[in-house]
């Protein structure tokens, strides 16, 4: 379980993460919604200790991420797929997150041939497209078989096919039990993905709720939320306020 607190995160005057709140349950698939500038990936910064809290506080199975030893046994994330050197190879790159988490390095291959990449893993990472940079991270988020996933905009990049594949492993994982965080843009995609959403814009909370309760009767989520960060009114219980 992710647990947020009253979190929130100035930068000079400008105010990113207001008092936020709220739970990521495990076993489901809870989707992380806003436009953009609302604050959604500095609060994932936040929760992996990248960034630190101006107050509040980010748990993860009751400790913060910064206590967690071997931390990529404990938590899986994607929040940058170019955040990799260039001239690195795939399986390299994947070998020596494995070795600083004392991880085994036949995980390495596992996950390669998981996400689909195992004819590229010897590739040099500067010559890879989005969609394999993509899988890529995702290899690494999984590398150490974690209770916790994070993933910002993971369908970023990738085709057809393969935001098919990340929607199906994205609902497995939650079905094993695991905690799955994902934020993205794509409201068809958290229609079909998410069990239940998250929705912030200007940093501040607006809705944690249900999928099914969010759309009710008659309204596709794209159009909830538009009309819900267009006047940052807050969801509650089914309704507005």
């Amino acid at each position: 379980m992710i647990r947020i607190r009253n979190l929130t995160k100035r930068y000079g005057d400008v105010l990113a993460v207001d008092d936020l709140s709220f739970e990521v349950a495990s076993g489901t698939v809870t989707g992380f919604l806003g436009p953009n500038g609302s604050g959604k990936s500095t609060t994932m910064r936040m929760a992996l200790g990248l960034d630190r809290p101006t107050s509040g506080e980010v748990t993860i199975d009751g400790r913060g991420y910064t206590e967690l030893r071997d931390p990529l046994r404990h938590v899986g994330a994607l929040l940058d797929a170019g955040a990799v050197h260039k001239r690195r190879r795939g399986h390299d790159h994947l070998l020596y997150l494995a070795q600083s988490n004392r991880i085994p390095e036949s995980r390495v291959d596992e996950v390669l041939a998981e996400v689909g990449m195992t004819e590229a893993a010897r590739r040099r990472a500067g010559s890879y497209s989005l969609g394999m940079s993509q899988r890529l991270g995702i290899a690494a988020a999984l590398l150490g078989d974690p209770g916790v996933l994070i993933f910002d905009e993971p369908v970023n990049g990738l085709d057809p096919e393969g935001i098919r594949w990340i929607r199906d492993l994205i609902r497995s994982l939650a079905a094993e039990g695991r905690t799955v965080f994902v934020s993205s843009h794509l409201m068809s995609e958290m229609a079909l993905t998410a069990d239940h959403l998250v929705v912030i814009a200007g940093g501040r909370l607006l809705a944690d709720t249900s999928l099914s309760d969010f759309v009710g009767d008659g309204e596709s989520l794209e159009d909830v939320y538009l009309r819900l960060t267009a006047g940052r009114e807050q969801f509650v219980g089914g309704g507005r306020s």
